[in-house]
């Protein structure tokens, strides 16, 4: 338990200095703007290339990967029926809530629980690669093509997804990784002192946004869908994971612990940089990640006991 704590413990001691400097005003009246936008356009392209540049691709075909895809696919789609077809509500709302249901913080929060919790940060490595190469490029390329001004033409709609900054980085990563060509340590640099904004970028927004809203706010907040993209993330996706791994997979012992875990892990802040990119559905994901992140506390507790 102690290791849970000390991971949760770094990604709340920056959402709270985030919180400060809003209240502060450090950062002026547009802070978080400025800040999610350096995110989304800057910081987080130049980590995507970084880390798929120089990864080990083998590491992605694991027990892991089959179950991060399988289980985000599964709970990501379980909730945009419901979203679109009870809730009414509109492809890039329901787009933002089922990132909510099941984009793992798998950086920021999932790298301190693996290594405090598991042992072993490389747990969350397929998590993290299939996440960057797979699934941000699916949920962008549809924000983008749903957001677009009515009217526009059959190559604009072709082209939209290629011109988003993070998909593209990843491209470009990859493909670097799969030449096998290593980069002069000159070049890299550059994209690792960059992208590591990334993720206290995020945080500080993400912090910056709570000064002065009351969370789950009545008339506010969207209650409903917060509601289900947190039952969905911390109840529904853990417990896919582990039927999955034990009777799919045979898994067992601390690898099915591990997988259990990972899955257990709260929505990630990226979520909310997305959102605020679009602006779509940025209350959705401020209060998800803010629910799912206190709920998962005592949840990967109970993992660990019932588990480990």
């Amino acid at each position: 338990m102690s290791g849970v704590f000390a991971g949760f413990t770094v990604i709340f001691v920056v959402i709270a200095i985030g919180y400060y400097l809003g209240r502060a005003r450090v950062l002026g009246e547009h802070g978080e703007f400025v800040l999610s936008r350096l995110v989304f356009f800057v910081a987080t392209p130049a980590l995507l290339f970084d880390t798929l540049a120089t990864a080990d691709l083998s590491v992605i075909f694991s027990p892991t990967l089959a179950v991060a895809a399988a289980t985000a696919f599964a709970v990501g789609g379980i909730y945009l029926a419901i979203a679109l077809r009870a809730m009414r509500r509109p492809l890039p709302e329901a787009t933002i809530g089922a990132l909510a249901s099941s984009y793992v913080n798998s950086a920021n929060l999932g790298i301190p629980i693996a290594v405090f919790v598991l042992g072993d940060a490389s747990f969350v490595a397929p998590l993290l690669l299939f996440q960057i190469v797979v699934y941000s490029p699916i949920a962008l390329t549809v924000l983008d093509l749903t957001t677009t001004r009515r009217g526009a033409s059959l190559v604009e709609t072709v082209t939209t997804p290629f011109k988003n900054p993070i998909v593209l980085a990843g491209a470009a990563g990859l493909a670097v990784s799969l030449s096998g060509w290593t980069l002069p340590e000159a070049l890299v640099q550059p994209f690792r002192i960059i992208g590591g904004a990334s993720v206290p970028g995020a945080l500080l927004a993400f912090g910056i946004s709570l000064y002065g809203v009351r969370v789950l706010q009545r008339g506010t907040s969207p209650r409903r869908e917060i509601a289900l993209a947190s039952a969905l993330k911390i109840l529904i996706q853990p417990v896919l994971a582990y039927l999955m791994g034990r009777f799919l997979l045979g898994l067992d012992g601390h690898e099915l612990f591990a997988v259990v875990v990972v899955s257990t892990l709260p929505t990630a802040q990226n979520v909310f940089v997305y959102a605020s990119r679009y602006q779509r559905g940025t209350v959705l994901a401020r209060d998800a990640a803010l629910v799912t992140t206190l709920a998962s506390i005592p949840a990967i507790g109970f993992v660990a006991w019932a588990l480990a």
